[in-house]
């Protein structure tokens, strides 16, 4: 898939007023400072879609953007340690849920993934949470190109080996680098096929 163009379209915290469309949706979601803003921008071509920061915790929103025409790439406030207050994490928290429980036209969602941290508790126990309520995931791993080749691959199979001790197999997962576009082609591939399946 080529990205032609992309448009964003309406920041909001009420799934209530999200796009009234049909059109099929794709979530980006990881903890705080996965990189989840860069991936975004990858993807797409365009160098300040998403807002960067170096501060954790810029994505405050749920934020959707209009791509090729024909699907949206929904971009949502990470989790984990964003230097936020905790009643706006329980407003974060609170929303997400509702995005996922309630937004029909949401068909996938990409859970980020920082290649070069072992597992950590919340990513896992997120997973479990989309499992146990049947919304599909894939997995993305970032900044790959952090790490060097054979760290990576280790770090990676460690990661099947730990979900798979309490899943039945794998969920389909991506390896990318927001700097040289590993995995872009094969991510928008992927949503590519869903859209010419439905």
């Amino acid at each position: 898939m080529k990205i032609k163009t992309a448009e964003f379209v309406i920041s909001n915290s009420k799934v209530d007023h999200c796009p009234n469309s049909t059109l099929p949706e794709y979530a980006f979601i990881g903890r705080s400072n996965v990189g989840k803003s860069s991936l975004i921008n990858m993807l797409t071509g365009r160098k300040s879609l998403a807002k960067t920061s170096a501060k954790p915790g810029k994505t405050q929103l749920i934020n959707h953007f209009l791509i090729n025409n024909n699907w949206h790439l929904v971009d949502l406030p990470g989790y984990g340690y964003a230097q936020v207050s905790k009643s706006t994490k329980k407003v974060f928290q609170k929303f997400i849920t509702a995005y996922f429980k309630k937004r029909e036209q949401m068909i996938c969602a990409f859970v980020l993934i920082d290649s070069r941290h072992k597992p950590q508790p919340i990513d896992m126990e997120f997973m479990q949470w989309l499992g146990e309520h049947n919304i599909p995931f894939c997995i993305i791993f970032t900044k790959a190109d952090k790490l060097k080749p054979k760290i990576l691959d280790k770090n990676i199979e460690n990661y099947k080996n730990e979900m798979l001790e309490s899943w039945v197999e794998m969920p389909e997962y991506f390896i990318t680098s927001a700097t040289s576009k590993l995995g872009q082609d094969d991510i928008l591939d992927y949503i590519e096929g869903i859209n010419n399946s439905i």
